[in-house]
């Protein structure tokens, strides 16, 4: 049987050498970015197409709502956020940020989480 990262060793086992590499958090008021949701130029210079077509998708509040969660996700790490099927955020790596991530030798890890128009990213950097 192979050890998962998230699961508990069993006893008498040594868990593999892992530490926290980095912390990000920010935290965005959802209405604050209502007005420019509305604006194409803005959209297409902060959120990737993918997630243009997820905002897209989503009711008034909704929209909001997540685009501050990506965008604190952003704030938090400083690129495109994308969701699993079963609705889970993660980060889509390109370019110098993909090149940085794996050359560190690290995983990446994303929750968001938003209410009543706040929207909070945290983001976990793990080095094997």
């Amino acid at each position: 049987a192979q050890w998962h990262p998230h699961a508990r060793p069993p006893q008498g086992r040594l868990c593999p050498a892992r530490m926290i590499f980095g912390v990000g958090i920010d935290l965005c008021d959802a209405g604050r970015l209502e007005k420019s949701l509305a604006k194409q130029s803005f959209l297409d210079h902060v959120f990737a197409p993918s997630e243009q077509a997820l905002l897209a998708s989503l009711g008034e509040k909704r929209r909001a709502e997540t685009a501050a969660a990506n965008f604190a996700a952003k704030e938090a790490f400083l690129m495109a956020v994308l969701r699993q099927k079963s609705g889970a955020p993660y980060f889509a790596l390109t370019g110098a940020a993909a090149a940085w991530v794996r050359e560190q030798g690290l995983t990446v890890h994303v929750s968001l989480t938003h209410e009543r128009g706040l929207a909070n990213a945290l983001v976990l950097l793990e080095k094997e």
